[in-house]
């Protein structure tokens, strides 16, 4: 793709996220494919040609190509935006692998912990030879909801998303492409940063967990206020300490559960509960009415897991952490860290830190001098 182009996009997932981002990408005037490995779901936005968009965006998107032959949805494009929840990142890893092209920019929107890391190792097993960069965003850049088939309201557009790809000398490469459609996105660190920073892991499946008889028994309550009781935020802070120092062993600072409140929302405090307590953003803000929610079944396997995994493999204690993995698999009958993002499932098993810091951030062969 030349710089002065405009880049083509494969948008994979026609989930809320998908749906915004694809009809927003086509409302700004850019070629856009939507996939999806179920074609019930496309159906209605084949029969339309597109999507309409409410809200922040307002429009109908008018897409190139609805359809869930993954050969065609990616044929051509220089950006895959992967939005599927990330239990699907491995599916979408292994679908794709026969058809990248060299050049081709897959982003995870988001990656929550290590997503990147993971899709890399899908790609290796699969013994795919593209030349592609693997990168992923923080969080999702939209707060969206589906609100019928083809149609999706934008509740907001966040103003500023990290990004960091494998190797973090490539993310200007993937800053100059993406930047095009998205000036949100700015750069990460690197991938641990953007994983570790990953507050959900800390917040969503220990208050889901610690109030299940609560949403089990369908009570209205606020989430994150009542929720996260004076008891709970405890068990929160914990945890987030726990994360904190599996990040520094691989040399990363993690922002704090607290420093992010206040980055995020401006909200301050003593303590994780008097943080949470004074943040308006989190008023009214209900709870689930089920367990059988993303908050464990996506948020255990995919972002405790890997960072407790990780914890294990530098002997950082994570005693937290792996209780509440531990409970959520009785709740579900699943075993989480089985299914979970392990070291050995993510290929890393053994590495040492300066192994891990040359696949994520990359360095100067001091021979040859070229990037490796």
């Amino acid at each position: 793709m030349q710089n002065t182009e405009k880049p083509k996009f494969c948008v994979l997932g026609a989930g809320h996220g998908g749906l915004a981002m694809a009809g927003h990408l086509a409302i700004m005037g850019f070629e856009v494919n939507l996939y999806n490995r179920s074609e019930e779901r496309i159906r209605p936005i084949k029969a339309r040609g597109g999507i309409e968009v409410l809200g922040e965006v307002t429009g109908f998107g008018r897409l190139k190509l609805v359809t869930s032959d993954i050969e065609k949805a990616i044929k051509d494009v220089d950006l895959l935006m992967v939005v599927v929840p990330a239990t699907a990142h491995r599916s979408i890893a292994e679908t794709c692998a026969p058809y990248l092209k060299d050049g081709q920019i897959i982003v995870l929107n988001p990656g929550r912990t290590f997503g990147a890391l993971e899709f890399k190792q899908i790609l290796k097993e699969k013994k795919c030879s593209a030349d592609v960069i693997i990168s992923e965003a923080q969080t999702l850049i939209y707060a969206s909801r589906m609100i019928n088939p083809g149609q999706v309201r934008i509740f907001r557009i966040k103003n500023s998303i990290p990004i960091a790809s494998i190797h973090a000398y490539k993310i200007p490469d993937v800053l100059k492409v993406i930047n095009i459609a998205f000036p949100q996105f700015v750069p990460g660190d690197n991938i641990f940063k953007t994983s570790f920073d990953n507050i959900g892991a800390v917040f969503h499946p220990a208050i889901c967990v610690l109030n299940s008889g609560w949403i089990e028994d369908k009570s209205d309550f606020q989430f994150y206020i009542q929720g996260c009781s004076v008891s709970v935020a405890q068990v929160l802070e914990r945890m987030d300490a726990e994360r904190v120092a599996v990040a520094a062993a691989l040399g990363i600072r993690a922002t704090t559960a607290r420093d992010w409140l206040y980055l995020a929302y401006d909200a301050v405090g003593k303590n994780l509960y008097e943080s949470m307590q004074s943040n308006p953003g989190y008023r009214d803000i209900m709870a689930p009415t089920t367990l059988n929610i993303r908050y464990i079944t996506e948020d255990v396997p995919m972002s405790l897991v890997p960072i407790a995994s990780i914890g294990d493999m530098f002997g950082i204690p994570v005693p937290t952490i792996k209780s509440i993995i531990h409970l959520a698999s009785i709740i579900h009958n699943v075993d989480y860290w089985k299914e979970g993002r392990t070291v050995e499932k993510l290929g890393i098993t053994g590495m040492s830190v300066k192994e891990l810091r040359l696949l994520a951030i990359g360095e100067e062969n001091q021979d040859t001098g070229e990037k490796v």
